[in-house]
């Protein structure tokens, strides 16, 4: 039981959408990852995300609409709905997830990480 200061945590790596372990909790885990540029469109079939914004802002796109995320908000986007990140700037993101979510759900390319590394 140790606190975590996630600033400090960003600090210890460099490479965009590459999510990180920062804690875990009841099959959850606590994710931070830095983000620039688009993403893969992707869905998760069986789970929910959700995306706060520690530093900067990003895009949230949908294939109908974008939903812009500012420092201080999050978003929660529901299994089965097909999105993608995108930010024009560095943007620090925590993610809270089940252990299970695969980063690109049901894509796998080069933006795909299977082992996640823990901070």
């Amino acid at each position: 039981m140790e606190k975590i200061n996630v600033a400090e945590k960003f600090t210890l790596f460099n490479d965009y959408w590459s999510p990180q372990i920062a804690g875990e909790l009841n099959g959850q885990q606590v994710k931070l990852v830095k983000f620039k540029g688009p993403f893969t469109w992707h869905h998760h079939e069986n789970e929910d995300e959700l995306f706060y914004v520690v530093k900067g802002s990003f895009d949230m796109e949908f294939r109908d609409r974008t939903v812009t995320l500012n420092e201080g908000e999050f978003i929660v986007v529901p299994r089965g709905i097909e999105h993608r990140p995108n930010a024009k700037e560095e943007v620090h993101v925590l993610l809270f997830e089940p252990a299970t979510t695969l980063n690109t759900g049901n894509v796998e390319n080069d933006f795909t990480k299977k082992e996640l590394g823990r901070l």
